[in-house]
């Protein structure tokens, strides 16, 4: 090779090398995800470190249990109230907003108040007569199916490119309702057949039935095991109703077995390590686990939060990669706290009493795995 053709191959070599250099560097200083988060893999899912906050959210509600009866001495829930409590926080300040059940459904997902016939627990699947809209884009008028315009988290976590599904214990078949001013015949349960209408807040809201989406998102319970195998499966939002019997609202059930607290503490046990052990929830989930009013028709302090307290004193369990276990939040708290946290999450506005001011969400009290 001549003396020339050497320099020029050294002069090709020096410049590759100084292009290495400059591309690692600019590598070096190129901002990451946001939280000091490391970037996802293309399966989604982050090599190292942990999530800032939830992208993953389940949701269980219970039936019919005050405070007392579930988290004080002698409970008849131990894998909930000890195994599990000792795996999370407690929110011994967490209101109903409501008596009866359908309410406090409602609440969590479109932040809507109570009107005198969903506190009936709708009976009839009547229309919402809408008269008008208030403050915070509340709703006017009665009714149980309210109108497209009423927005549900569901339509925003589609609208963010986000999934979500509610998982009906017995629902069966998809998007299950009666006929709209049609009589609810799922208000007592039936051997073989425990699903009730009013513990599935998303049929609900016509923006929600009319759309191919309650055929694909609201689904029998039966759907969660398989859909917990990945995180690319597991939506987002995870809303689950057991039965009339594993909720606890039945005792003794239909079908002759026992009921109550126990029932659901057993249902419990069977059903969340799934959850806990899945890995979007390893990854980055939250478990909310409540009851969707307390039994007697007690209440909370009256303005105490915005929306209310009248469905009593509950409580909720909150569990996660982001909480230290043990631990307790005396912070107030109610269904609409919960719809706010899961906007907070993904970054959503949020809808109706969500949005009030002085509204508590969950903050460090809840998030305190750091603390």
């Amino acid at each position: 090779m001549s003396r020339t053709a050497t320099k020029n191959h050294r002069r090709i070599a020096a410049r590759l090398l100084v292009a290495a250099v400059l591309v690692v560097s600019a590598a070096a200083c190129e901002p990451g995800p946001p939280g000091g988060n490391p970037a996802p893999t293309a399966g989604g899912t982050a090599t190292t470190g942990a999530a800032s906050k939830p992208g993953h959210v389940f949701v269980i509600n219970l039936e019919n249990k005050g405070y007392n009866k579930v988290w004080g001495a002698g409970s008849e829930a131990p894998y909930l109230s000890q195994t599990l409590r000792s795996q999370g926080v407690l929110l011994s300040k967490y209101y109903g907003v409501a008596h009866n059940s359908n309410p406090n459904y409602l609440a969590q997902i479109s932040g809507q108040p109570s009107n005198a016939m969903t506190r009936e627990d709708c009976p009839t699947y009547a229309a919402f007569e809408l008269t008008g809209t208030g403050a915070l884009g509340l709703a006017e008028g009665a009714g149980c199916v309210y109108p497209a315009s009423v927005p549900t988290v569901a339509g925003q976590l589609s609208a963010a490119g986000k999934t979500w599904k509610g998982y009906m214990e017995d629902m069966g078949t998809p998007c299950r309702h009666p006929e709209l001013g049609g009589q609810d015949t799922s208000q007592g349960a039936k051997v073989g057949d425990q699903y009730a209408t009013r513990h599935n807040p998303f049929v609900y809201f016509q923006a929600i039935t009319s759309s191919p989406d309650c055929q694909s998102n609201v689904v029998d319970f039966s759907e969660l095991r398989s859909d917990l195998q990945s995180v690319a499966t597991t939506p987002n939002l995870s809303y689950i109703s057991p039965n009339l019997c594993n909720d606890g609202h039945d005792n003794p059930c239909v079908d002759g077995s026992a009921g109550g607290l126990a029932a659901a503490d057993t249902w419990l046990s069977q059903q969340v390590p799934a959850i806990l052990d899945s890995p979007a929830f390893r990854q980055d989930g939250m478990l909310v686990i409540t009851f969707d009013e307390s039994e007697g028709k007690t209440v909370g302090p009256s303005g105490l939060l915005p929306g209310g307290t009248a469905g009593g004193r509950i409580g909720a369990l909150v569990l996660s990669p982001l909480i230290k276990g043990g631990t307790t939040s005396d912070r107030p708290y109610n269904h609409f706290s919960l719809l706010a946290s899961i906007e907070d999450a993904f970054s959503l506005p949020r809808l109706g009493y969500a949005g009030a001011p002085g509204l508590n969400s969950f903050g460090g009290d809840v998030f305190n795995a750091g603390s």
